[in-house]
């Protein structure tokens, strides 16, 4: 299949450049992932679709404030980092701003020097192993000085940082929110509990190359990012017997749906897994676990809408796709969102 294949034209005016008021009133589009059928709702709308024994996995990941704005040591320079990947002895993997200014070497310095560092290595690809030094505990010194970092498309500064996190994010780790868990209240997942539905957690950490455009002309020649991921045996278990009863498996957000289909075995059981996974699940795919799906919005030739397409059909998805830009809904991030079910 060609890139091209999963290209939809989106009016700029249709990404959202700020999250609503109200997590839950954002609009909610259904997809019948086997007709194909649509209807228009809001996100408290949900429950509707749900159904006792049901289960609904989350991913419970924890975005940090990983964008530094610092100086040049000695000159003064603005610097812009943002942390990737913990490689551990106060060493991470970098994204940097300037990239010709930022040698191995280069000396840095935030929040008038409370944090400082030093680029030790120049990575295939661009990015710079980074040694950090400082005072007290790291992810204190960062939720001081580190902001959101968010995604490219994204122009206005965020208000409220908790606005990029879900109501029920834990583990720290992620770059980049899980954004189909954004809609969600606490009030609207208690009603979800209590109308009989399993609620569950993974984790999954979300790297910046969940942004990276397809550049291939074909999809399978593209190389998909590494992220780690986690699944609890307490999960493993509830997702297990939901499928040995008959009930359905919903997954918030395509990071989610990676996680339990990177450790699922063939028969599709679960157990506690922990590890790298780098899957790419695109038209043509065998879900193994994955019953539903809560999205949002993706961008055109992105492995995201790839992986949408292969759960409810390429010519569903761009038909839906093209339904929701002409009734103008909320793209991206902080956009609407879709629930792809049978």
């Amino acid at each position: 299949m060609k890139t091209h294949d999963f290209y939809y034209d989106l009016p700029q005016e249709l990404i959202a450049q700020t999250p609503l008021q109200k997590r839950d009133t954002s609009r909610l589009l259904t997809l019948n992932k086997v007709t194909g059928e649509t209807g228009h709702y809001h996100f408290y709308d949900l429950p509707k679709f749900l159904k006792p024994g049901d289960c609904l996995v989350l991913n419970d990941s924890r975005v940090l404030p990983a964008r530094l704005i610092g100086h040049r040591v000695p000159t003064g320079g603005v610097c812009e980092v943002v942390l990737l990947i913990d490689r551990g002895e106060n060493t991470w993997e970098c994204l940097v701003r300037p990239g010709k200014k930022l040698r191995e070497g280069a000396k840095l310095s935030f929040g008038e020097g409370k944090l400082t560092a030093e680029v030790t290595k120049v990575l295939e690809g661009g990015n710079r192993l980074i040694q950090f030094h400082y005072e007290g505990i790291f992810l204190e010194i960062l939720e001081h000085l580190g902001k959101m970092p968010l995604p490219p498309y994204i122009k206005e500064e965020l208000q409220d940082s908790e606005r990029y996190q879900t109501v029920y994010s834990k583990e720290i780790g992620s770059a980049a929110a899980p954004t189909a868990g954004l809609h969600f209240t606490k009030e609207l997942l208690e009603e979800i509990q209590a109308m009989g539905v399993q609620i569950c957690y993974v984790t999954l950490h979300v790297g910046l190359g969940t942004f990276r455009p397809v550049k291939t002309e074909d999809i399978t020649d593209h190389t998909m990012h590494s992220e780690y991921c986690m699944i609890s045996q307490e999960t493993a278990d509830t997702i297990n017997q939901t499928k040995a009863k008959g009930g359905r498996v919903i997954c918030v957000g395509t990071t989610s749906c990676r996680t339990i289909e990177s450790w699922a075995g063939e028969d599709g059981t679960l157990k506690e897994s922990a590890g790298w996974t780098s899957i790419f699940i695109y038209p043509g795919y065998r879900f193994k676990v994955l019953d539903g799906l809560v999205t949002n919005f993706h961008l055109p030739e992105s492995t995201l809408i790839m992986l949408v397409s292969a759960l409810a059909g390429r010519k569903h998805v761009l038909a839906a796709y093209e339904e929701a830009v002409r009734e103008k809904y909320r793209f991206f991030s902080f956009g609407d969102a879709m629930f792809i079910y049978e």
